[in-house]
């Protein structure tokens, strides 16, 4: 659900970037036309788009109601903060950040089952997000305090690094779990994977469990994160981590800070290892003998494609006819794709899709699969519709059957004619909608006067009507409902039980349910009521799809290695009467709910009616003007300037809505020993981006004039403004985006007194007056993590650059470059070609180089430059290497070139490089975040002399 913006170092080292490119980067907005408003309560600013007033205000008391028992087990209640939601949008999701300070959540509510559980998606943003806002709070505090002080947001940022982020999504899970219903921590997928490694004997290191791998699955820092909060909080008291933090910021500076703190305060000197292992212990212990007590059914796998020990997954099975099954394949060396799998045949692939939204509702009908599938807006990047595409399993012809729609579920009817679709709108509305599957045209759309929530709908055999899992207000039942008339007709009662994915067959439907505590698939008679246990897997069974035979049953089932559709006959006679379920699944948090602070505020169930109810007073609203809000400073003190090599002081601003950026900076160049101040805007609220910069500084330079070195001082101005239009086209598995701009660029000297003057040097009282223009576009296919650099794609870049003023100095240039990656040798490998021109007029000023240059040699301008490059990159090794608590070392890579240029001028010459890089991806100190950094050597061809370079690829932030 969470994306928890960590990326805090960014803040403190905000770019002034160098004169005539756009130095600020291009933020998600909203369409220009969106209005906004908002609505406040004494500790919550909720700004809301036009036609979200009622789900704002909702939300709003929401936040309000779990202020104080949000906070509680922390001991620290927050500053008011603005919670943004965002509703154009059809990618669930909800984060916070101090970069500024503010949360946002993402309104449309998800189809994965196994991320709000019975909650309603809204109470679970504002439980789970508002923890974060507690966790940045803490911070406030002894050496948190006094880097806001001095450095602001990105300051106290910077000081939060040494926290795991573990900790950040394993406290908020938790508490999402001790103050609601349901929450990740009572659904048992959440933690699956963790379980099959135990269960399978694979108790990775701690590096390993924080940092991941290229080989095996790994949990993620949520997974992680619950259980160790957890147990530390059931070991040492509900507020015990509030003590942690409080001991932590009194000096966080110095490596393993976190784990210094958790060892004098967890009285029996636990460091982050020792809480890691005895959490794994415990949960080992837990969990196998869970699996005694089970009496397992049959599964026969369908064969799959070798993988060499890697985790490889194989998912919601569809069948395609009575031995042939339609799956999602994914891994990691793996990018998501459908693949046939056949009983007594290979596997086969089918089709690479896109940017699939929600995998769980893959659907067979017909002969044909169908599945939602994001588009996002070609400039407004918080506009992603959902669309539904058809595929034909036969022909492989692929339809796009829906335009700038927000479906989020979609399953073929039986006959593959019709299509029922679940909308969720910008005004928080949910509907089923039937569809012509042949056109796309919307035939009914289903009343639904509660507005209650849709999950994973399905025809029955008559094409008429469908089963659904429907969400209240008091939990989740399952519907049948006639498309026809729209009438609902209750199969089970509504409860706090996380249902999902029925399928019908007969007078059965087939569901998930974790009512014994593990994910299994149930029937339920539709004649008689009665419940019976289908599958008990050693974790579970998922997404139940019957044989058009009838006589079997496919599903997939997790496994250490990877999930996989497995098959087992369809005998009901043999199917045990399910037991009933438990009022509220039980969680590893349940010792702590006598214990939480906030558990005796709120209670273990969230209330569904919020203080005051639906007859309370209206909040007051208002219009929220972007313009009046564009500047709001978060971050002050050292940022960087354009050279890399000055120290600089300034301030940061950006607003809540993403439209307007600036930084202002005063800097000094340690290597000229001058100073300059800086101004970099940008407003990104309309079609094309404006960006406006302006810099004032001193130069310093000496120059050998005959034998004598001359050194002058002089100052400058330079204007840089402009407009770049970004464009994501994206439609495909291949990612494509287009860039186009247009800027001035001017600069004037004052005091330039040395006689000579360089080529690139504004001087002599001259000034240069610029106009840029630049197209960028790229196409290149999804990579899966083990994939070094794209296996397939395209890049191109031109510019072109003149002085059509007649003034000041005169200069032309005009470069084309482009990249074609191909497939390499082995699975993973990939190689680059790549090729540029570059030409320019040899006048009275000459611009910096328009395209790439051979590696290891100086530039020189030429009056044209014909560049060319061969790169071969491949993995060498997924290592694992555990250093100590110093350093884990994921993977080494290797990258080989051939680089040649060739200058034409009055002297014409030829270089030529060749090389390898040998790189490594590790976690230093106990960090989640990888970094890369290496060493290139290179061979000159044309000096026959060898060098080396160190190489850093990826700082991690």
């Amino acid at each position: 659900m969470h994306k928890f913006l960590l990326a805090t170092a960014a803040a403190t080292l905000a770019v002034v970037g160098a004169w005539a490119q756009p130095t600020l980067p291009v933020l998600p907005q909203n369409p220009a036309s969106l209005r906004w408003y908002q609505v406040r309560t004494p500790h919550f600013q909720v700004v809301y788009p036009e036609g979200f007033a009622a789900q704002a205000q909702r939300t709003a008391r929401r936040l309000e109601q779990v202020y104080k028992p949000g906070s509680a087990s922390l001991e620290k209640e927050p500053r008011p903060i603005s919670v943004v939601l965002q509703n154009q949008t059809t990618v669930s999701n909800g984060f916070v950040t101090i970069i500024p300070r503010h949360s946002e959540f993402f309104t449309t509510t998800p189809q994965d089952p196994f991320l709000t559980g019975t909650l309603d998606w809204l109470d679970q943003l504002a439980i789970h997000e508002y923890r974060h806002v507690v966790q940045y709070e803490k911070g406030q505090q002894g050496l948190g305090r006094l880097a806001y002080s001095l450095f602001g947001y990105g300051g106290l940022g910077v000081v939060t690094l040494g926290i795991p982020d573990w900790f950040w999504e394993g406290d908020a899970v938790g508490t999402e779990t001790l103050l609601t219903r349901s929450g990740r921590g009572r659904i048992p997928y959440f933690d699956i994977g963790l379980r099959a490694n135990l269960l399978a004997g694979r108790r990775f290191n701690y590096s390993k469990a924080v940092a991941g791998s290229y080989r095996d699955n790994v949990p993620n820092h949520y997974v992680l994160g619950y259980f160790l909060t957890t147990h530390f909080k059931r070991t040492n008291g509900a507020t015990a981590w509030s003590k942690v933090l409080n001991h932590y910021y009194r000096f966080p500076v110095y490596p393993f800070s976190f784990s210094n703190s958790l060892r004098l305060n967890s009285g029996n000197g636990l460091r982050t290892d020792d809480l890691y292992a005895r959490t794994m212990q415990e949960l080992d212990s837990t969990w196998r003998a869970e699996q005694q007590q089970l009496t397992l059914t049959e599964g026969t796998a369908f064969r799959t494609a070798p993988e060499r020990n890697v985790f490889t997954e194989y998912q919601y099975p569809q069948y395609v006819d009575d031995s042939t099954v339609v799956a999602v394949k994914t891994g990691l060396g793996d990018i998501s794709q459908l693949v046939l799998l056949r009983r007594h045949a290979p596997e086969q692939r089918l089709f690479v899709q896109g940017l699939v939204n929600n995998p769980e509702m893959l659907s067979v009908g017909g002969g044909k699969v169908c599945w939602p599938e994001f588009r996002p807006d070609a400039r407004w990047g918080q506009r992603i519709f959902s669309d539904i595409k058809v595929l034909d399993v036969a022909s492989g012809q692929l339809t796009k059957l829906t335009t700038q729609q927000r479906y989020t579920a979609a399953a073929l009817s039986p006959d593959g004619s019709t299509i029922i679709a679940v909308r969720s709108g910008t005004e928080y509305q949910h509907q089923l909608v039937v569809l012509d599957a042949r056109t796309g045209a919307e035939t009914r759309v289903l009343p639904n006067p509660g507005n209650d929530f849709y999950l994973h709908p399905r025809w029955q055999a008559d094409n008429r009507s469908v089963v659904v899992v429907t969400l209240k207000t008091g939990g989740k039942t399952i519907e049948s409902i006639d498309t026809e008339t729209g009438q609902p007709r209750a199969l089970l009662p509504v409860r706090n039980i996380n249902l999902s994915h029925p399928q019908p067959w007969g007078h059965y439907v087939l569901y998930n349910s974790p009512q014994s505590g593990l994910d299994n698939v149930y029937a339920l008679d539709t004649r008689s009521g009665q419940v019976r246990q289908v599958t008990s897997r050693p974790l579970g069974a998922y997404h139940a799809a019957v044989a058009p035979d009838g006589r079997h049953l496919a599903f997939h089932d997790f496994r250490a290695e990877g999930t996989r559709v497995a098959e087992m006959p369809l005998l009901p006679e043999q199917w045990p009467v399910a037991p009933p379920a438990p009022a509220t699944p039980a969680a590893y948090t349940d010792p702590l709910l006598t214990q939480e602070p906030g558990t005796r505020t709120v209670g273990v169930v969230l209330p569904d009616s919020i203080a005051g109810g639906a007859e309370a007073t209206p909040l007051t609203l208002a219009r929220y003007h972007r313009l009046s809000h564009a500047f709001n400073v978060f971050s002050w003190g050292l940022v960087q300037a354009p050279s890399g090599q000055a120290l600089s002081v300034g301030i940061r601003s950006q607003d809540i809505l993403n439209t307007t950026q600036a930084v202002l900076a005063a800097g000094y160049d340690q290597t000229e020993r001058t100073a300059n101040v800086a101004a970099d805007v940008s407003y990104q609220g309309l079609l094309p981006i404006l960006d406006l910069g302006f810099q004032r500084g001193g130069r310093r330079l000496s120059a050998y004039v005959g034998n004598q070195l001359l050194t002058d001082t002089w100052s400058y101005n330079r204007l840089t403004l402009g407009a770049r239009l970004p464009l994501n086209l994206t439609r495909s598995k291949y990612q494509q985006g287009l860039t186009l701009g247009a800027y001035y660029s001017g600069e004037q000297v004052q005091g330039y007194d040395l006689p000579v003057r360089t080529i690139t040097e504004v001087g002599f009282g001259n000034s240069l007056h610029v106009l840029n223009y630049t197209l960028a576009y790229s196409r290149v296919l999804k990579q899966s993590k083990r994939d070094v650099a794209p296996r397939w794609g395209q890049a191109l870049t031109a510019s072109w650059r003149n002085t059509p003023f007649a003034a000041g100095l005169q200069a032309k240039q005009w470069a084309v470059f482009g990249s074609l990656y191909l497939p390499g040798v082995g699975k993973h490998h990939s190689l680059r070609l790549r090729a540029g021109y570059q030409r320019q007029q040899q006048q009275q000023y000459r611009f910096s180089p328009a395209v790439f240059y051979p590696r290891g040699e100086g530039y020189v301008s030429f009056n044209e430059l014909r560049t060319g490059s061969v790169e071969y990159r491949l993995p060498l090794a997924d290592t694992d290497w555990e250093l100590g608590r110093v350093l884990y070392v994921q993977r080494i890579k290797a990258m080989g070139f051939f680089d040649v240029a060739t200058g034409v001028s009055a002297v014409n010459r030829t270089y030529r490089t060749t090389g390898l890089d040998v790189s490594f991806v590790f976690n230093p100190l106990r960090l989640r975040t990888s970094l890369e950094a290496g060493v290139r050597t290179i061979y000159n061809l044309r000096t026959g002399r060898w060098e080396v370079q160190p190489l850093v690829l990826n700082i991690g932030f």
